[in-house]
């Protein structure tokens, strides 16, 4: 029913659309900066680019369900677009002037658009006020093409990966029997398969990073505090984050930009990462020698069990670093016993991050303008009553009932919080300090929770491809402000490998959407 609501809507923005002309306008893997020349040169109208990735959902979705929702505002959006630019000469308002973001479903729109974490229970419920990265957004002059498929409550209900009840299960557009992964499944793989400019997504442990790698886009997981949280639905204030999900390392930086900032309604953790914020922007780091004097450890434990083609291509990838004047120091330990040391995160992240859940999930519901529930007590009632819908035969959700038990943070989440404190402080910081490293490289997603427990910034670029064809990626992780650092040698990376390549689910309407 969802999808045919979906496909309704599309079918009738499309014949409605009138498109400016868009002569010699390559649409597929289009860039910002691509976008902004077909601008500049009128090659290209938003309006057209709007309908060009309306056309791309329309088709590819029903396959890979990686939209939840289409805005039906989006062409007019568009339209407001290009009558700004024509009637100031060309001028854009913003970095993202005219150019379409489709917004993972658990950042709230005050529009037409719905806010459900991919959730029948929160179907119907309004937000009070855009959420803080969305308020940048406009201000950016971004059009919001829509909300992409999430895991269902951002997977701390255990479903499987690319899953939700009104959304379906996403699909890996490389792969199709191959995980998406991650909760931000939706905006990585509608990224990879060219149905949105660039995307947004969310990252609590792992949810930026790992569909970033398994669809072959660049992740940006910022500093905790670097962009505001208010208005997006949440699992742990310690941890969310939200970044960018995109084809280039340029793109996602483009749009980093746009969204970083101080906000009132997120002051404490705004203002606290405000100070990271360097003067001039994110952009002025795409340097193609960013390597160069770089040192970066490689840890030990995390490129086991990877596969011969991917160990092969990986250690191709350090001689490259090392190529372009990085020093690449091997061999490093984070912990005596890597093993234990991930399975000591993992029991106190889940002991905090329940209670967490509750405690803030509770307080977002509350201050909607209305909604069908209140609670997540409400919502595991819900789910009761909709047990075909929401799968409970298949999923459960034991782990809500889990979080609805907790008492708020008492002795017990407090002990779990500080001894994730110290287990990074003495981890994974204390190495990157004292081997003065600029980043740690690891495999796909494999050190997510290292960088997560307390807030650390990350940055995945495409990397390679298995025998089946499935994306791997490449992480750049640093300490807390290290965004700088870690976007030159990420882009430096990608310029000197230049790893992406389309996805064949992603091609499919290329030949027909010319000959419209």
């Amino acid at each position: 029913m969802a999808w045919l609501r979906l496909q309704a809507v599309v079918a009738v923005l499309a014949l409605a659309a009138v498109a400016g002309v868009s002569h010699g306008f390559e649409f597929h893997e289009a860039t910002v900066e691509a976008i902004h020349r077909g601008f500049s040169n009128g090659s290209l109208t938003s309006t057209a680019l709007v309908r060009f990735y309306l056309d791309q959902i329309r088709r590819l979705n029903p396959l890979l369900h990686a939209v939840i929702e289409v805005n039906p505002d989006a062409l007019q959006q568009a339209r407001a677009a290009d009558a700004r630019r024509t009637s100031s000469g060309g001028r854009l308002i913003g970095a993202l002037d005219g150019v379409p973001v489709l917004l993972k479903d658990n950042i709230a729109t005050r529009d037409a658009l719905n806010t459900t974490v991919g959730s029948f229970a929160l179907l119907g419920s309004v937000v009070r006020r855009d959420a803080g990265v969305v308020t940048r957004l406009r201000r950016a002059g971004a059009v919001v093409l829509g909300k992409a498929n999430p895991s269902e409550w951002c997977n701390i209900r255990r479903v499987d990966d690319g899953w939700s009840a009104r959304g379906g299960q996403s699909l890996n557009p490389y792969a199709l029997s191959s995980t998406p992964c991650g909760s931000s499944a939706g905006p990585g793989v509608a990224a990879a398969a060219n149905m949105a400019a660039v995307t947004l997504g969310t990252e609590t442990d792992g949810s930026i990073l790992c569909p970033s790698s398994f669809n072959s886009v660049v992740g940006i997981k910022p500093t905790v505090g670097l962009t505001s949280r208010d208005g997006v639905v949440p699992i742990s204030p310690r941890q969310d984050t939200v970044g960018p999900m995109c084809r280039t390392v340029s793109d996602a930086v483009q749009l980093l930009d746009a969204i970083v900032g101080y906000d009132a309604f997120d002051a404490a953790a705004t203002r606290a990462a405000s100070k990271y914020i360097p003067s001039g922007g994110y952009t002025q780091f795409l340097k193609k020698d960013g390597l160069r004097g770089k040192r970066i450890g490689v840890l030990n434990g995390f490129f086991q069990g990877k596969g011969e083609t991917q160990l092969r291509v990986y250690n191709q990838h350090l001689t490259t670093m090392r190529e372009h004047g990085a020093v690449v120091i091997e061999n490093l330990d984070v912990a005596i016993n890597l093993t234990a040391l991930l399975v000591e995160i993992g029991s106190n992240e889940g002991i905090a991050i329940r209670a967490e859940f509750k405690l803030n999930l509770n307080a977002y519901l509350a201050e909607l303008r209305s909604s069908p529930v209140r609670s997540l007590a409400e919502i595991i009632a819900f789910n009761n009553a909709h047990p075909v819908q929401e799968r409970l035969e298949d999923f459960g959700q034991d782990n809500l009932i889990a979080a609805e038990k907790t008492q708020g943070i008492g002795s017990v989440e407090r002990a779990a919080i500080q001894r994730l404190e110290e287990l990074s402080a003495n981890g994974l910081e204390k190495l990157m300090k004292e081997k003065q490293l600029d980043a740690i490289v690891t495999p796909d997603t494999s050190a997510s929770s290292l960088l997560a427990i307390t807030g650390l910034p990350a940055v995945v670029v495409p990397a390679g491809y298995g025998e089946a064809g499935v994306p791997f990626g490449i992480c750049f992780g640093g300490l807390q402000g290290y965004e700088p650092r870690l976007i030159e040698m990420a882009y430096a990376f990608e310029q000197a490998t230049k790893v992406r390549r389309p996805p064949m689910y992603g091609n499919l309407a290329r030949t027909s959407f010319f000959l419209r």
